[in-house]
């Protein structure tokens, strides 16, 4: 089981996700586990402050580190007991290592996932230099917070998790190369046939429909696309 511990000083913004569908499905199987943390609970000052002024000037506020570091070291704490434990602490940042299908294997096989998730202007740079052991971006783009980072990195992990999505397995062995990278190709589904208007048609290809299984993994061979990692 992976345990996925969030950090957030948003925790509601969670709530619904994981509630719904294949993730409430694994959370319920025991096959992952989701908690998620109030960066406020950990502070010591006085309205639970957690951020401040940057130094040096410039807009916005900071996420300190005291509470930050205090919400690690308490969830590193709970896992100290087990031995053998392999856990990451992961920054979401824009100046991060661009997350991929890779980095989602190698995430897969530890057991606890410590994610914080800044907010306003950023994160004291010290927890990226000191606390965190990944510090990682999901593109390049600014987002307001760590929030949506933290739920794309859980369910791309958690998909990989044998018994999360049914035939995981098989399914890994056939979409992923580990040389060139995540493998895609069309897909389509009923109706063969669609008249979204009066003298347009869009159909299914049709060596799709017609049963021929070796013919149809060539044409999905030929037409995959191989997303570099």
């Amino acid at each position: 089981m992976v345990k996925f511990d969030i950090i957030t000083i948003f925790p509601e913004i969670f709530g619904s996700y994981f509630k719904e569908s294949i993730i409430k499905r694994a959370i319920k199987k025991s096959l992952i586990s989701v908690n998620i943390h109030n960066l406020r609970d950990f502070s010591k000052e006085s309205h639970r402050a957690v951020d401040d002024k940057p130094y040096g000037g410039g807009r916005g506020m900071v996420l300190k580190i005291e509470s930050v570091y205090r919400a690690v070291k308490f969830l590193k704490k709970q896992k100290a007991k087990s031995k053998n434990k392999k856990t990451k602490v992961i920054l979401f940042s824009p100046r991060g290592k661009k997350f991929n299908q890779k980095t989602a294997h190698q995430f897969s096989k530890l057991d606890q996932l410590i994610l914080i998730c800044g907010r306003y202007e950023g994160v004291d740079e010290r927890v990226a230099k000191y606390i965190a052991d990944s510090n990682i971006s999901i593109g390049d783009f600014v987002l307001m917070g760590g929030e949506l980072p933290a739920l794309m990195l859980i369910e791309t992990v958690s998909r990989l998790i044998p018994g999360v999505i049914g035939k995981s397995e098989e399914m890994i062995k056939e979409r992923i190369t580990k040389e060139k990278g995540f493998i895609e190709y069309p897909q389509y589904t009923r109706p063969d046939v669609f008249f979204p208007e009066k003298n347009v048609c869009w159909r299914v290809p049709k060596i799709l429909l017609s049963g021929h299984h070796k013919k149809i993994k060539e044409w999905q061979k030929k037409h995959r696309k191989i997303i570099e990692k």
